[in-house]
Formats: C-alpha cells, sequence, structure tokens
C-alpha cells in the first residue's frame, strides 16, 4: 500500500514538473496534457516504438488489450499523471493571468 501511495505522489509531482517546464520552454499552455497518452502508451507497451511504424495494427490491438489487463492501481497511477500535467496548465495559466511574463 505504501507503494502504491508514493507511486501515486511521483507520477503526479514528476509529471507536473515536466509540463510545467514544458508550458514555460513551449509557452503552449496544454502541451503536456496531448502529449501524455503517447507518453501512457510507451509506458504500457513491451516492444520497441519502431513496431507502431512497421506493423501498426497489430501494436495498436496488443496495446489496446493490455490496457483491460491493467489493475485498477496502475489505472489510479497513470490518472495522478495526468492530473499533474493539468495542474499544471492551470497553475502557468493563473502565473500567466497574474503578470508573470516568464510563464
Amino acid at each position: 500500500m505504501l507503494q502504491f501511495i508514493v507511486s501515486i505522489v511521483l507520477f503526479f509531482v514528476l509529471f507536473f514538473g515536466i509540463s510545467f517546464i514544458l508550458n514555460m520552454l513551449l509557452r503552449k499552455t496544454w502541451i503536456m496534457s496531448f502529449v501524455y497518452p503517447i507518453i501512457v502508451l510507451l509506458i504500457v507497451d513491451d516492444f520497441p516504438v519502431s513496431n507502431y511504424f512497421s506493423d501498426p495494427i497489430t501494436s495498436i490491438s496488443s496495446v489496446w488489450n493490455k490496457f483491460f489487463i491493467l489493475t485498477t492501481m496502475d489505472v489510479f497511477i497513470l490518472l495522478f499523471g495526468f492530473i499533474g500535467t493539468l495542474t499544471s496548465g492551470f497553475v502557468i495559466r493563473m502565473l500567466r493571468k497574474n503578470g508573470y511574463r516568464m510563464f
């Protein structure tokens, strides 16, 4: 149970930080929220990325089947990573609204 809680906090903080930095550098508020599903694909699959280009039908169906095999804890961990990206977007918007030009 302790690993589950630490994993949730770790994914939230990790993706919040990555998203915050990307938002600052690229000046696109929601860029990481759109990239996150691709990152989840790379986390869930167990084959090289080149398989998506060489054999896309088999690769996508394999990943789709693995999504249904994920446990509830895995889904919550990945969900909190996505919540971290969304929180970062809202924080960046709030900072820009309050006049911080850097953001």
